[in-house]
């Protein structure tokens, strides 16, 4: 884009070699140049996607990067990978520890290049959060290392669900629906919502975006009939986050607040649990789902979808979730490169 900020190129990591990431790698690289993609590595791996691409007919050139700065210069002709990642073996559908190991260097490398700067953000494909418990990963996923990695306290870093019709963001999320009611406080809505007014700033240039917060209970609880958490809760916080400026709107009942007509109103569905973020926006945008995380010094996507080891190898992986992914973090990064 004429006058847009000079950027690094993205890094990648490689995922569970097991599983669609390298092939879903290699296919988005086949079709950089139709989809205008920006120049991005990967992060080791270079024989494992050399066979994926393979494995899906692709005909690409893959060259071995000693650093970042180089992957611009070869990113038109062939897929730059950096050789520090390391690599191993191309085995569709069977995980294995040696493939955990893999993905776990290529994942903090990745971040610590972000964090350095050499990359101007970082896409991780989906990994097993079993696999890499089983070599001695100690968190529960991708987004709790990488906000450990950078420094940024768990409940700081905000999940982020984002495709082309919604935004949404649930405020708990891997907990069992009867917990949910306990873990919600002013403190939580009021902290996750401040990170979230931030990132929007930060990373997609809203000088003042619309939070729509969404109630717990049926009908938002009918004035305290289906439930109290909306009257003692949720909407002191929303009055608590208007007083601080932020366009906080709600609680509004979840069963029309991600209508049509109602999603033009906001920037940002903010859920109060996994379900009723991630239903509303994975029956819209399926295919094209981000999931970023908000709150870290650097940028970080990634697909919304996991290793789908059951179809890895097979030619049926759909790689729109990870472009979607590349442009979002290159969108933000731009953002962040063009902020006085």
């Amino acid at each position: 884009m004429t006058g847009s900020p000079a950027i690094a190129p993205l890094a990648i990591s490689l995922g569970d070699p097991a599983g669609v990431g390298p092939e879903l790698i290699a296919l988005a690289f086949s079709q950089r140049r139709e989809l205008a993609l920006p120049s991005f590595f990967v992060v080791g791996g270079a024989n494992v996607l050399q066979a994926a691409a393979k494995s899906r007919g692709l005909e690409i050139d893959v060259e071995i990067i000693g650093a970042p700065q180089d992957a611009a210069g070869v990113f038109a002709n062939a897929l730059p990978v950096l050789a520090e990642g390391g690599d191993g073996r191309f085995l569709p559908g069977q995980p294995s520890a040696e493939g955990a190991r893999l993905a776990l260097h290529s994942l903090e490398l990745a971040a610590s290049l972000a964090l350095s700067g050499a990359a101007s953000g970082m896409v991780t494909a989906p990994v097993s959060k079993s696999e890499l418990a089983a070599v001695g990963f100690a968190f529960p996923g991708q987004t709790e290392f990488v906000a450990h990695a950078s420094g940024v306290e768990e409940e700081d870093a905000v999940m982020m669900l984002a495709g082309p019709s919604l935004r949404a963001v649930p405020l708990t999320a891997h907990c069992a629906l009867s917990e949910v009611s306990g873990l919600l406080s002013q403190e939580l809505i009021l902290r996750g919502c401040r990170v979230i007014h931030k990132a929007m700033q930060r990373d997609f240039a809203m000088d003042a975006p619309r939070l729509a917060i969404a109630g717990l209970n049926p009908h938002a609880g009918e004035k305290g009939r289906m439930g109290g958490e909306e009257e003692t809760i949720i909407a002191p916080a929303i009055a608590q986050l208007q007083g601080e400026g932020i366009a906080a709107t709600g609680p509004h009942p979840a069963d029309t607040m991600f209508a049509p007509h109602k999603r033009g109103t906001y920037d940002v569905a903010v859920a109060m649990y996994h379900d009723q973020a991630l239903v509303p926006l994975k029956t819209l945008d399926f295919d094209k789902g981000v999931n970023m995380t908000l709150g870290l010094p650097i940028i970080r996507t990634s697909p919304d979808h996991g290793t789908a080891f059951d179809i890895a190898g097979g030619g049926i992986a759909r790689p729109e979730s990870l472009v979607e992914a590349i442009r979002m973090a290159a969108a933000a990064a731009l953002c962040r490169a063009a902020a006085p």
